[in-house]
């Protein structure tokens, strides 16, 4: 329902009140009027009938029937009176005068002294005819009757009166009434509206003020200000109100000369905080690149030490060396993927995938692990596919199986996957029988460096990057993770992923039973620091492979011509005189004209470098590359 405006609300409050005394005391005054005019209509009727029948009791009494005729004739002259009948006591009419139709009933002289002939619309008055019989002596006190009026009544007379003049002087009274009360209406009505001229003129006149103040038109404000009268009744408001808006116009220039200063102080900070952020990243990637290359190296340098013979103290310096090492690259990766995550630089690319291929892969990377420590790794197959990044949903896997393997002392780690289909989700769930967590720490371990009874901060028990990694993953995936713990007893994590329709299985890297060794493969490494080229080459070499290690593109170009043909290329990024791996990799398969399988190291940790390797279906190892995985990858890769 539309709101009523002002105007309308202005005659509305002005007419309500006025409409509702007017019809109440229209009402009350017809009422009285109506009820006057039956009353004197009764009374009237009653004097007539009571006159014919005093005058009739000489004629009964001495059976003058003529004279009865002419007095019930003359009756008829009375206003109203419509039929007339004189009576004597035995019920026999003597004389009769009028309208036939509206003869009424003759009643007994015990009977009602009054009726109505509804359709006729005629009322009927009986009266009895009764003696005078006055004592002469006492007229003041006759004494009591001797018998009953209707015992002594020498007849009656009934008369029949019509009330149509009184129904029209009703209905007269009604139009008359009505009449005056619309007079009354359109009056005030029209007084309403001339008075509601010189309040509503105002009232407009500030509403448009206000509307003006409201979208900041000030100019227009201030070029009414001339137009007010002091005759106004609103004349005061509208000059505090144009004082208002001089006020708002001035804080506006006001405000908006601090918010030009503001905004112009904010752009500088936010250039210089852009620079800053720019010097920083460069500095960053300068600064990881140059720390991961010896770190590379020095783990592979520790790798290959670990291959040769030495005596028991020696071989206890080099394992804790080994650790340390590894302690130093697990930080590196956890750190790396921590800063890739935040800045949401991690691209996702969804595909529908089988769960049993990261099943299958995950025992390749981490049974060996879990054998060492003496635990039993066991997967339930499954055949279910689902719809995610296959890469990013293997990196979560891979960190709860592997902190399920270090926190369980024996017993058993168990993957599986159920699938949900009423909910099309697919529960992936690592069980093992560690040592569990306790309820007030089961939020606090998905924080970074949150590490239980670990106050030490010893790095053999990992970093407390784990899970941390698993949260961000999945909340960048849109996946749910649920962990579930009993201290002494053991720890479930759970991570839903939505089900995919069931495709046919193309045979990939993870689908090869049983890998080939790496005994005699020929491969190219393509590395321009000299000290991780030399680790990296002492590394494969101490795996039986046959090695060619080259600075750059140039260089490697010579090996082909000298015959080498390389079954596998291993190349680093960032190679001499802008070049980079890449292309390199592209042209050696270009000059041998064979699909060389190959791989891709690098100490950078650009987004862009993965988004490129992974367009050019090339594997990404970032530095410092542990050599247990680069060697699962050669193996996948000859496969």
């Amino acid at each position: 329902m539309k709101a009523l405006d002002i105007r309308a609300r202005m005659l509305l409050a002005a007419l309500l009140p006025l409409v509702l005394i007017s019809t109440l005391l229209a009402a009350w005054t017809l009422v009285s009027r109506s009820d006057d005019l039956q009353t004197a209509y009764e009374q009237r009727n009653l004097l007539v009938v009571r006159q014919i029948a005093m005058a009739s009791e000489y004629g009964l009494f001495s059976g003058n029937q003529p004279q009865l005729q002419a007095l019930a004739a003359g009756a008829l002259h009375e206003v109203d009176v419509r039929w007339v009948a004189i009576v004597d006591r035995r019920g026999r009419i003597i004389a009769s005068a009028g309208d036939a139709q509206a003869a009424a009933p003759v009643p007994p002289l015990s009977g009602p002294a009054h009726g109505t002939l509804p359709n006729a619309k005629m009322d009927w008055l009986r009266q009895p005819v009764v003696p005078q019989d006055t004592p002469l002596d006492d007229v003041l006190d006759p004494g009591p009757p001797t018998s009953s009026p209707q015992a002594d009544a020498l007849g009656q007379v009934v008369m029949s009166f019509s009330h149509r003049a009184l129904d029209e002087r009703k209905l007269n009274v009604l139009l008359g009434g009505g009449l005056i009360g619309a007079l009354v209406l359109v009056f005030g009505m029209a007084l309403a509206l001339y008075l509601s001229v010189g309040v509503l003129r105002p009232v407009a006149r500030i509403s448009r003020l206000v509307e003006h103040i409201g979208r900041g038109e000030f100019d227009l404000v201030e070029a009414q200000r001339g137009l007010t009268s002091p005759s106004d009744p609103l004349y005061q408001l509208q000059l505090r109100i144009h004082d208002m808006a001089s006020q708002l116009r001035g804080a506006r220039d006001e405000l908006r000369q601090q918010v030009e200063l503001a905004t112009q102080a904010l752009r500088e900070k936010k250039e210089e905080a852009e620079a800053a952020n720019r010097a920083k990243t460069r500095f960053l990637a300068a600064a990881s690149h140059d720390l991961r290359q010896p770190t590379h190296a020095l783990g592979l340098f520790v790798s290959r030490l670990s291959q040769l013979p030495h005596d028991t103290p020696t071989r206890h310096l080099i394992n804790h060396l080994e650790a340390s090492v590894l302690a130093l690259q697990s930080l590196l990766d956890g750190l790396l993927d921590i800063s890739r995550l935040e800045a949401h630089a991690v691209p996702v690319h969804e595909t529908s995938f089988p769960v049993a291929r990261l099943l299958d892969q995950m025992v390749q990377d981490l049974g060996e692990i879990a054998s060492a420590k003496g635990l039993r790794l066991q997967v339930r197959p499954s055949s279910a596919w689902v719809r995610s990044d296959a890469t990013l949903v293997y990196r979560i896997l891979l960190n709860l199986v592997n902190n399920s393997i270090r926190y369980t002392p024996q017993g058993r780690v168990l993957v599986l996957a159920r699938a949900r289909h009423s909910r099309q989700q697919l529960e992936l769930q690592v069980w093992d029988t560690g040592i569990g967590i306790a309820p007030e720490h089961q939020q606090a371990v998905f924080g970074e460096f949150y590490q239980v009874a670990n106050a030490a901060r010893d790095r053999t028990q990992g970093l407390g990057l784990g899970l941390n990694i698993v949260q961000r993953t999945a909340d960048l995936l849109r996946l749910k993770v649920r962990l579930q713990s009993r201290l002494g007893v053991g720890t479930r994590v759970t991570v839903t992923l939505p089900l995919a329709d069931e495709q046919p299985l193309v045979p990939g890297p993870s689908d090869v039973a049983t890998p080939q060794g790496l005994d005699n493969v020929a491969v190219l490494v393509i590395e321009d620091d000299m000290m991780a080229r030399q680790a990296l080459t002492a590394v494969l070499e101490g795996w039986g492979m046959r090695v060619a290690d080259v600075a750059d593109l140039n260089q490697a170009r010579q090996q082909l011509d000298n015959g080498f043909v390389p079954q596998v290329i291993i190349s680093d990024y960032r190679l001499r005189e802008d070049g980079n791996g890449l292309e390199a990799i592209a042209t050696v398969r270009q000059q041998l004209a064979q699909p060389i399988p190959a791989c891709l190291m690098s100490g950078d940790t650009l987004t862009e470098l993965a988004e490129q390797a992974h367009q050019a279906g090339l594997v990404l190892l970032q530095k410092p590359v542990r050599p247990a995985k680069l060697r699962s990858l050669l193996r996948r890769l000859l496969s």
